[in-house]
């Protein structure tokens, strides 16, 4: 996007620029409850009134809503694009295999294919099993923990999905207050499922030593995201797994919001950690419905005897997508270049912010960098976010306070980013001065997002 038709889409009202988008949300409303299928899609989640709420199309780093606006998309898919949109290569082998059938009566040999591929590729993987989303893979993970070692109890850590098996904690009140965001009802989840779930801090070792004496010998599984945007305590993963060993408990990564951007290994083969399963969508097929479950022979094996099926998991197209993804993170060596475009981001953005005087400081790991806003008032601290997102928004920057990063992503992106941030900065500057931060919403404030105790 030109500086001139940035500078045009951000002087340009909302009510005209999100016509078509305001319009189909109602509608969307009256005939889809939450009006999406995906909270973190929620409008609220952004900058509701000045966000896009509805694509139309995406290619390589960027979006365009239905009302024609173009943004740089700084969430990734929700994570879910680790090559950039509609990458000319995994779509024609998708299209290709359109071609020949996507769903047959009988196995097809891209789950083979596939699944030596993953066993080739990531530490833990002796034996595979499929999902199409990352819920889906940990529900079944969860299921093939219990059926293998005969135990009901899970301990977590972390975001897993919307099965029952992870609300049940929230029977007992709160526990999913710092995993999730706090008010999560457990409607709909069974109250016999209460007392067999239950969470523990993300880098306290001690912690999780005491759950698991507390339960000793009824723990199937401890499942945990073995990092998201900041890298682990040195020793706390490796003194998890020492636990889980102890216990005969099966240690499981999920691995899903990471995927493959730290290694094409996955997490646990950057940070030298092998678990006893672990799993993996979003990025792993680059935007098409694919997950993963995978693990250990001797834990895995037992999923065989166990009633775990569905037609849609060895459909052709997530296959084919997953094995081409794969192999383009690799042939690309995409881990690298996210590695550097994200420590070039940081460095950029952290110079635009003190350039401009602005309380905020991007932190965090360079493939998924966050911003923290250091100004001491509660209530400036709580409108910061949603002006930051509302603004950036204006200027072609679809995102939250925080960085999804993919492969598409480049020079032309990180000089737009850099000259947006250096504009909206110095509207907040001079907005903490005036103490009129709350005159400039033009948007609800920014519901609580996930508060992802892994950081």
């Amino acid at each position: 996007m030109s500086s001139t038709l940035q500078k045009d889409q951000a002087s340009k009202p909302s009510t005209d620029r999100l016509a078509k988008q305001k319009k189909l949300y109602e509608r969307a409303m009256e005939l889809i409850p939450g009006g999406t299928q995906l909270i973190s899609r929620r409008p609220t989640r952004f900058a509701h009134g000045v966000s896009p709420i509805f694509a139309d199309r995406g290619k390589g780093a960027r979006i365009w809503d239905i009302d024609g606006n173009e943004y740089i998309d700084w969430v990734s898919g929700i994570g879910s694009i680790i090559l950039g949109y509609a990458d000319d290569v995994v779509d024609d082998a998708v299209k290709s295999q359109i071609d020949k059938g996507t769903n047959f009566s009988i196995t097809h040999e891209l789950e083979v294919e596939l699944a030596e591929e993953l066993v080739s590729t990531i530490p833990c993987a002796e034996m595979v099993r499929y999902t199409r989303c990352g819920g889906e893979a940990c529900a079944v993970a969860i299921r093939i923990a219990r059926g293998s070692t005969g135990r009901d109890k899970v301990l977590f850590c972390g975001y897993h999905g919307w099965h029952d098996w992870y609300l049940a904690a929230n029977h007992v009140e709160g526990n999913l207050n710092d995993h999730l965001f706090s008010g999560i009802e457990p409607t709909g989840v069974p109250k016999g499922l209460t007392g067999t779930c239950f969470p523990f801090p993300y880098g306290e070792l001690a912690a999780l030593g005491e759950l698991l004496e507390k339960h000793k010998g009824q723990v199937a599984a401890v499942i945990m995201e073995p990092m998201r945007s900041e890298l682990p305590p040195e020793g706390y993963l490796a003194g998890v797994q020492k636990l889980a060993k102890e216990h005969n408990t099966v240690l499981i990564f999920d691995e899903v919001s990471t995927g493959f951007r730290l290694s094409e290994g996955g997490s646990q083969k950057a940070l030298g950690v092998t678990p006893d399963m672990a799993v993996f969508a979003k990025s792993i097929s680059n935007g098409y419905a694919m997950g993963a479950v995978v693990g250990k022979r001797d834990v895995m094996e037992p999923a065989a005897r166990m009633f775990i099926s569905s037609t849609y998991w060895g459909e052709a197209v997530g296959l084919i997508a997953a094995l081409t993804t794969l192999r383009e993170i690799k042939k690309r060596n995409v881990p690298k270049y996210l590695l550097g475009f994200g420590e070039q981001l940081q460095k950029e953005l952290n110079a635009v912010a003190k350039e401009t005087g602005m309380p905020v400081e991007m932190t965090g790991h360079p493939i998924h960098p966050h911003w923290s806003f250091t100004v001491e008032d509660a209530e400036q601290k709580a409108i910061l976010p949603t002006l930051y997102v509302q603004e950036m928004a204006k200027r072609g920057n679809h995102g939250y306070a925080s960085f999804y990063l993919n492969a598409s992503q480049g020079p032309a992106e990180l000089e737009q980013v850099t000259a947006a941030a250096r504009e909206v900065f110095s509207l907040l500057v001079e907005g903490i001065a005036k103490n009129n931060l709350k005159s400039m919403m033009e948007c609800e404030m920014q519901k609580e997002y996930f508060k992802r105790l892994v950081r």
